[in-house]
């Protein structure tokens, strides 16, 4: 049978795999079965290929082939739910009703879109007497029988990866049906996933005006402004959901993690505690509960529900991750063999595998296995970087806009603008280069508040950029020239009124607070103009120590230039050079204090960190690590200890594997 000819936007194995869907569609099973086997010799990981082998051999009668194809599927695409779908049709046939039921309910976890799943778990839910269940199912068919076809086919689309092919449907169902608010969450989550959050935010306020009571469009909206850093708006949204559903266990999830988002660990907790008592897959909340102890302080407990998640999930890459995070952990040698089968396994999904690698390169490299613990630090980044989109050129473009903006005279010409108020003490730099030292230290004094790593300032800098981001249409920081002491003044205050929320109860008796979001070092013209007499303490690390740190350090979100060691040389380049410009038109404003000599002299640091913030001496900044109180970042085991030594020279271990990032460093290590 001659093969179809591909159409322009299609490849030939995409063409060819359409002609075998035209072929089952025809009932011609066996010839589908033969080209689709054919077709796999080529290209044997492929999902759409695979799963017509299964199909085709279960309408054939082989069952038992059918089952065996899919469980080699499964392992190489764990999370494809028509894979699950497909399963339970095998089983139904058998007359395996357990069976079929438990398939049919993976398959709609993981894609709630799949309307033949729900059906049949509606028949044999109702065959074996299960009446809620059954009700239960046949209300999400109703649901999904109420969508218009484009909406449900983008739903699947989006679930099986087609995100593009997605986005597509529903943008061009929205031309023709503008007020379809599911098309517009769909839309969003999407954007969400493509970390276009103001477009997310956007839409799911759009969807809101139209249908107020659209309980799932609010929990998303309540998701995407907590991932914007909108704490207090999203705790907002949140209450309103708890206030319809107070029991729905995703309502109170969401709550939760909101919570923890304003620094309401203890809140936090209490609800995470809650609902582990029932909760069907306890990993995640082990290891949120673990997240809010470790934060809090409560090592040995966070430990235990550190390893409680990896117990509770194998594979389960954050959980080790977390352990290994803590920086003061040892793995045992079980532990670190388990990592080593887990992460090898073929089915690992990415996630997973690349958080067991840094977790690995932490637990070897205590070890003194340096060339095992390079290995598999380098594989994990280069995991991450296969997933980055980060470009140093568009980095340092946006640098230079801020040194052609900010000169000397038009910072003159703006003297005494802005909001007056002294509050904040920014700390930045570049990541793992000692800042929450300096935050735990300066938090110890009995004026100074400290908060976490605040969104604020970019998501300013986000909102003048505008819509666009390309660099032919670039509006920040040149948009500041156009603006007046009014509007800087209003963005000031504004930015002392978000940030309330972080300061908690201490807020009145302590007049000062930190932010130690270490980007802000790119903002420190926009942050001179709205809050002019807010102190800047720039925190410096010998260079190379401070690029390995951060090869070595997997983080939660952003800092994408860590994941390639070329890369992080050519930042911390940038950053030296964008500092050195700061220095320069704003003399005598930042105060740069090198992690060396904090470790040198604590007590002499210490005095110079609080006269440069006009604060006096007190004691318990030299007792810091006896303060109490929530640290979330990497550091936060290490700053609850004395200051120690033994981390200045540990990148030296990894000399042997640094050529790159000497040479990106060249220039600035002379």
């Amino acid at each position: 049978m001659a093969a179809v000819q591909p159409r322009p936007t299609e490849s030939r194995i995409e063409a060819e795999v359409r002609r075998i869907r035209g072929l089952l569609e025809k009932r011609h099973f066996r010839a589908g079965l033969a080209c689709a086997s054919t077709l796999l010799r080529e290209v044997p990981e492929n999902r759409d290929v695979l799963y017509l082998v299964a199909v085709c051999e279960r309408y054939l009668g082989d069952v038992p082939a059918a089952l065996a194809s899919l469980e080699h599927f499964e392992r190489l695409h764990p999370q494809f739910a028509r894979l699950f779908q497909e399963r339970g049709h095998c089983y139904r046939t058998l007359g395996k009703t357990a069976l079929a039921i438990e398939a049919y309910q993976r398959a709609v976890a993981l894609n709630p879109a799949l309307l033949a799943s729900w059906r049949m778990l509606a028949a044999l839910w109702r065959s074996i007497g299960q009446r809620s269940a059954a009700a239960s199912a046949e209300r999400e068919i109703t649901h999904l029988a109420q969508l218009a076809p484009a909406v449900l086919s983008a739903a699947g689309m989006m679930t099986e990866g087609d995100v593009d092919g997605a986005e597509r449907v529903l943008r061009q169902f929205l031309l023709a049906h503008p007020n379809d608010v599911e098309a517009m969450r769909l839309l969003a989550q999407i954007g969400t996933r493509l970390d276009v959050l103001d477009d997310a935010e956007f839409l799911l306020e759009s969807a809101l005006q139209f249908a107020p009571d659209f309980h799932l469009a609010r929990y998303d909206y309540a998701g995407v402004l907590a991932r914007r850093h909108k704490h207090a708006a999203a705790l907002e949204e949140a209450r309103k959901l708890l206030a319809i559903e107070p029991g729905n266990r995703a309502f109170r999830t969401l709550y939760a993690t909101i919570c923890v988002g304003v620094g309401s660990h203890e809140e936090a907790l209490r609800v995470f505690r809650e609902l582990l008592h029932d909760a069907p897959e306890p990993a995640e909340l082990h290891l949120s509960i673990a997240h809010a102890l470790k934060t809090l302080g409560h090592q040995s407990q966070a430990i235990a529900a550190y390893r409680a998640a990896a117990a509770a999930r194998p594979g389960f890459g954050d959980a080790y991750w977390s352990l290994a995070n803590l920086k003061t952990y040892r793995f045992e040698n079980a532990q670190i063999e388990a990592m080593r089968v887990q992460e090898a396994a073929p089915s690992l999904a990415v996630g997973d595998r690349y958080h067991l690698c840094f977790a690995l390169g932490k637990a070897l490299e205590d070890r003194g296995a340096y060339a095992e613990s390079f290995h598999y630090y380098a594989r994990g980044n280069a995991l991450k970087k296969a997933e980055s989109r980060y470009r140093p050129d568009q980095l340092e473009r946006a640098l230079q806009r801020q040194i052609e903006t900010f000169t000397r005279p038009f910072l003159e010409s703006r003297r005494g603008w802005g909001c007056p108020a002294p509050d904040p003490i920014f700390i930045v730099g570049l990541p793992r280069a000692g800042s929450t030292l300096l935050e735990q230290i300066l938090a110890s004094h009995s004026k100074v508040e400290g908060t976490m790593e605040l969104a604020d300032i970019p998501r300013l800098a986000a909102q003048l950029q505008g819509r666009e981001e390309s660099d032919s249409v670039a509006r920040y920081p040149a948009v500041l020239t156009e603006l007046s002491a009014v509007q800087l003044a209003a963005f000031g205050a504004k930015y002392l009124q978000d940030t309330c929320i972080y300061r908690g109860r201490a807020a009145q008796a302590r007049p000062f607070f930190i932010d130690k979001m270490p980007n802000n070092f790119r903002h420190l013209g926009l942050i001179q103009l709205i809050l002019p007499n807010a102190k800047i303490i720039d925190a410096r690390r010998e260079p190379l120590a401070c690029c390995v740190s951060n090869f070595k350090q997997l983080f939660a979100s952003g800092q994408e230039f860590t994941y390639e060691l070329a890369d992080i040389g050519r930042y911390y380049r940038a950053y030296v050079r964008l500092m050195e410009h700061w220095n320069e038109v704003l003399p005598g404003k930042i105060l740069r204090v090198q992690h060396e000599d904090v470790v040198a002299d604590l007590e002499g640091s210490i005095r110079r960190m609080l006269e440069f913030c006009g604060l006096e001496y007190e004691p318990a900044c030299l007792q810091y690590h006896r303060t109490q109180r929530s640290v979330r970042t990497a550091s936060s085991e290490q700053v609850r200890q004395p200051i120690f030594t033994e981390g200045l020279d540990q990148w030296r271990h990894f000399e042997p594997w640094l050529g790159a990032l000497r040479e990106a460093l060249a220039p600035e290590r002379g």
